[in-house]
């Protein structure tokens, strides 16, 4: 695969903290309530919903507020009207940055995420300057205890994945968007536990920070995901695993 999400493994590590935040919950309602608007409230029939409900569950989120989400997308309660926006910007060092949003005030949203680029050496970029640079790409976490690399290969790569790659504690698996569904099915078929799934976008080649710059992308990168309308942060930025660990000193 070429290039690949750093932020998205910095923010597997940082998970326990986002979640005592309380954004998880916040993020999934929303991505459910804009599923079940755009697609019922079906999950049989909604794959964008079938996902959102069930990383809700894995959240321990308890069924009645994910009842009231998927009814007030449909409209059988009365709710917020969402809008779904993406953004695109520039970090420092020039990384290339997508920034997805669900807001009820798009005036507001998109003075804020101007302010906070603008405060953190970024800047607001123009509709399709960076978008190129990414692709839609499933992502599947899978556990490594239970089963082998080369057992979970062979199972992913008959259902179409693209590439799984072996992190500390986890396989990383990576699907094309089409491909994710079959991808996630056989992985449950065999009675493997899926730790996260999402469709995210991934960058198709990385730009190497270091020193200063990389301490301001990392804390730009938390600035979004810390503001209230913001779903999903993107970057195309790498980062060696060694400035890392000094700069989480």
């Amino acid at each position: 695969m070429s290039g690949h999400n750093k932020w998205a493994k910095i923010k597997h590590k940082k998970a326990g903290t986002d979640a005592a935040r309380g954004k998880v919950f916040s993020r999934i309602i929303k991505e459910i309530t804009i599923a079940a608007r755009n697609g019922g409230g079906d999950i049989n029939g909604n794959p964008r919903l079938r996902l959102a409900v069930q990383n809700a569950k894995d959240a321990n989120m308890p069924a009645d507020n994910i009842k009231r989400a998927v009814q007030r997308g449909t409209g059988e309660l009365p709710g917020t009207v969402y809008e779904e926006l993406t953004y695109e910007g520039y970090g420092p060092a020039g990384v290339a940055i997508m920034i997805e949003l669900v807001t009820d005030n798009k005036n507001r949203a998109v003075a804020e995420i101007r302010h906070i680029l603008d405060r953190n050496n970024g800047k607001l970029a123009e509709a399709g300057s960076v978008a190129w640079m990414f692709q839609k790409k499933g992502s599947i976490e899978v556990s490594k205890a239970g089963i082998s690399e080369d057992d979970l290969l062979g199972i992913i790569l008959e259902a179409g994945a693209d590439d799984m790659k072996t992190e500390d504690d986890y396989y990383d698996i990576v699907t094309s968007a089409e491909s994710f569904e079959a991808v996630k099915k056989a992985i449950e078929d065999k009675g493997l536990k899926i730790s996260n799934a999402s469709l995210q976008l991934q960058p198709q080649n990385t730009v190497r920070v270091e020193g200063k710059e990389a301490e301001q992308v990392l804390r730009l990168m938390e600035a979004l995901e810390e503001h209230e309308d913001v779903q999903n942060v993107y970057a195309n930025f790498d980062i060696d695993d060694s400035v890392l660990a000094q700069l989480n000193q």
